[in-house]
Formats: structure tokens, sequence, C-alpha cells
């Protein structure tokens, strides 16, 4: 599937372009919207790269992996939002958004859109997303979007220095309703 554009009620899901850079930059470059990621924050030229894999990965055949910007309405750039499928028809899914974007439901917003690229347009059969135990507002935004808390990962990640678990959750097809917040 390729190009994605999904447009929800205040944001939508797009393809990365080489000119969000800078605006990408703004999430993953920032110590405070990747404190619970998988990662430390990022430089420019790393941010550049992760968009040329993007762009590269988007005309794979078959596509596997949709790695898009999270724009407003304006088509500004705010975030990323991840969707992986993998072996079973399943896909993994995260999104990060630039910290003057949280408490407004815009991540809820996020999740939503991936679970219908996910069920609506690759007719997974399960999504699941895996999130920091001390990112209490992720928990609460896949609670919202009705994705259940599944157990935890020890040790699963190596980062800032240390091993962190990881809390994973996860929708079915036939639980997914395509409501939009």
């Amino acid at each position: 599937m390729y190009p994605v554009l999904i447009p929800g009620s205040t944001v939508m899901l797009r393809e990365l372009t080489e000119t969000d850079t800078a605006a990408l930059h703004k999430v993953y470059g920032n110590d405070e919207a990747t404190r619970h990621l998988s990662f430390e924050p990022r430089t420019m030229e790393q941010v550049a790269a992760i968009i040329s894999g993007a762009i590269e990965s988007a005309t794979a055949d078959p596509r596997t992996e949709y790695m898009l910007a999270v724009a407003d309405k304006d088509e500004e750039l705010i975030g990323a939002a991840r969707l992986a499928t993998g072996e079973y028809e399943s896909a993994t899914i995260g999104f990060a958004l630039r910290p003057d974007q949280w408490g407004r439901g815009k991540g809820l917003e996020t999740v939503r859109l991936l679970q219908r690229l996910g069920f609506t347009e690759l007719g997974v059969h399960r999504i699941w997303g895996a999130r920091s135990p001390l990112n209490e507002a992720s928990a609460r935004t896949m609670r919202t979007a009705r994705m259940i808390e599944e157990g935890t990962i020890r040790g699963h990640l190596f980062t800032r220095g240390a091993w962190r678990d990881s809390v994973v959750h996860s929708i079915l097809r036939d639980e997914f309703d395509g409501q939009q917040p």
C-alpha cells in the first residue's frame, strides 16, 4: 500500500518526505520526547537516515514497514508512527509526538489510525505495542484504544545505559470497531 494517507479528526498519517527532517528532529532529537522510547535522542543526520530508510521501505514489494508522519490538519509533522507487519498476520506499532502536542488526544487518535491501517487496510489479525513501564500516558492511551495489557517482557531493551522492561498491549481484529476518537 503506497502512498499512505489516513485522515483523522485532528491528525493524519502520511508518508514521510525528506522535507520532514527538521520537524522529525523536534521529536526524535528531543530528550523529553524520547525519554520512554527504545533509543536516546537522535542527531539531525540520524533523523535524515531514518527518513531515507522509510522512503526506501515504502516502495518495497511486499511492504512490511510503514514508518509514517503524524501530521496536523495543515500537514505539518508533529510526530511519527510505525506499523510493521510480521508473522502470523500480526503487526507491531509505535509512535512518538512532540511534547507540545501531549495531552490533547492526538496520541489516542494516532493509535486508532494505526489500528485502522492494520486491520482495515492490511487485514492483520493482531496488533501489539510495547511501552516503558514508567510511561503511564502510553498505558492510558493503549487502554483507551481497547488494547489489552498482556504482560511484561523483562530486560527487553538496553537503553540509556541500562536494561529496561517493556509492557506489551494488544488488540485483535474482532475487538476493533473502527471508531474514531
